[in-house]
């Protein structure tokens, strides 16, 4: 049995670099990924944005989605997510009509508010405090042609908003109309399912209906990882799992590092805690196990497309991860 053609199924990668591995081949890595996964039938591929992090050198989607969108012709493209805080909503929107241009209805933008990652990096962002949800109102209004007279971006181009939210940022979204992209301690994945299935139905029932979306819209994203075992689909995640560890502990999020490094590192009893933590929040197994977990999921939330953040050291086995998580999903 496999997952039918709902929900929709796309791509997040970050272009988490590796040990002995340069920040340009991260991002090529991304544009080959998202090649492959336009031919392994993926929905859509999303980028993000990360100021600053050692081990990601996804820092300007704009820029890459436009490689993105050279070396791809049908599936959809987007940010998970730009962080509007950091940015003028009229230079959001000009930069993603350009790309919409180049690639005519095939981008998506998506919006967070995360912070800047340390200190630094938000001085050297002018960071201030700010509205998301009038930011998000007004970047809205230049893409969809309904600005103050006077004042519309060139080019002219709707670009779909979508909102990575949790707790007040699905508030807002609901006000807006947006439809939603969910992770994380939202989703309950490991643990308790039901602060997160209350906040979804607080979206749903709040929601206002917009041009862009009538009904409420939710996407969860998460890490999937899929192998022959299910030990081989764990130790995929330990390189990621690891960095994270590393992060909350150190203050450094570190390159990914090759499983057999990871195992032989020393860790402290809170660096395990995290290590089980993001274990806890990931599916990972073999086809069955994983087809298994994502439906039950699927069904507790709603959700109409299934985002997979996963991401682990060898590029090789991370294809072989997406093409069987891409074959639960295959249309019949």
């Amino acid at each position: 049995m496999v997952i039918h053609s709902e929900p929709r199924l796309s791509l997040l990668d970050r272009s988490r670099t590796r040990t002995g591995e340069s920040e340009p081949a991260s991002l090529r890595g991304t544009v080959a990924r998202a090649a492959s996964a336009e031919r392994l039938g993926y929905d859509r591929f999303w980028v993000a944005e990360h100021h600053g992090v050692p081990g990601i050198a996804g820092a300007a989607p704009a820029v890459l989605l436009t490689a993105v969108a050279g070396a791809t012709t049908t599936i959809r493209i987007g940010s998970a997510g730009v962080m509007l805080p950091h940015h003028q909503p009229l230079v959001v929107a000009e930069q993603f009509a350009t790309l919409s241009a180049f690639a005519p209805g095939r981008v998506d933008l998506g919006l967070g508010r995360s912070p800047g990652f340390t200190a630094p990096v938000r001085r050297a962002l002018r960071q201030t405090e700010s509205d998301f949800a009038a930011d998000l109102a007004e970047l809205r209004r230049f893409l969809t042609g309904t600005a103050e007279i006077g004042l519309h971006p060139r080019p002219e181009g709707a670009v779909p908003l979508y909102a990575l939210a949790t707790g007040s940022g699905l508030r807002i979204a609901a006000e807006l109309g947006l439809p939603v992209i969910v992770g994380g301690p939202l989703l309950g994945v490991g643990g308790d399912p039901a602060p997160g299935l209350a906040a979804l139905d607080d979206y749903r029932r709040s929601f206002r209906p917009s041009a862009q979306q009538p009904v409420p819209w939710v996407a969860i994203s998460l890490d999937v990882l899929v192998a022959d075992t299910a030990a081989e689909a764990a130790d995929l995640l330990l390189p990621e799992a690891w960095a994270m560890a590393r992060s909350r502990t150190t203050g450094v999020f570190p390159p990914l590092e090759p499983v057999h490094v990871v195992r032989s590192a020393t860790r402290t009893a809170r660096q395990q805690q995290y290590l089980e933590q993001t274990a806890a929040a990931a599916i990972t197994g073999t086809p069955a196990q994983v087809e298994s977990r994502l439906t039950a999921l699927l069904d507790r939330t709603g959700a109409a497309e299934l985002v997979t953040s996963a991401s682990t050291f060898d590029r090789d086995a991370l294809a072989a991860s997406d093409a069987a998580l891409a074959a639960l999903f295959r249309r019949a």
